[in-house]
């Protein structure tokens, strides 16, 4: 029998794969992160990916923190982490990193009860987009993009 941590692990994963597509679209002409953004990001990144992982986006989780999607040139690989901005009691959060290729796409994704950040979660996505959603306590972020 599947536990209800599972069961909720999956019904996240499927709202994010069966609907990322529609809730994470964005302009076209979306204006690329400047070198100021990117570097700001990677000063407040907490380096959990490990190394050789560079902060290449982030994403606000409303006011309570923010979801960083780093790479590793190496591997090939990204990672995500959903980071609060505070620390305290422990507060359902949840990372998601995906392949942007619509329903089926892989995808992984870390949910609990955490009390400063979730994740990391790794996806090989060499040559191809991702999406990322990160979650705090009820407020979301997602972004997606980055393909190559």
């Amino acid at each position: 029998m599947k536990s209800s941590r599972h069961l909720a692990s999956a019904a996240v994963l499927a709202a994010v794969t069966l609907g990322g597509a529609v809730a994470l679209a964005a302009p076209a002409g979306a204006a690329p992160r400047t070198a100021t953004a990117v570097a700001s990001a990677e000063a407040a990144y907490n380096g959990v990916c490990g190394s050789g992982y560079t902060v290449i986006d982030s994403t606000p989780v409303e006011d309570k923190g923010t979801v960083y999607v780093t790479y590793n040139r190496s591997t090939g690989k990204n990672c995500a982490v959903t980071i609060r901005n505070t620390s305290g009691a422990p507060v359902r959060m949840a990372v998601t990193l995906a392949i942007d290729a619509g329903r089926g796409a892989p995808s992984v994704m870390d949910n609990g009860l955490y009390t400063s950040y979730a994740g990391p979660v790794y996806l090989s996505a060499r040559g191809q987009c991702i999406l990322w959603l990160g979650s705090i306590d009820g407020a979301l972020g997602n972004g997606h993009g980055h393909c190559g």
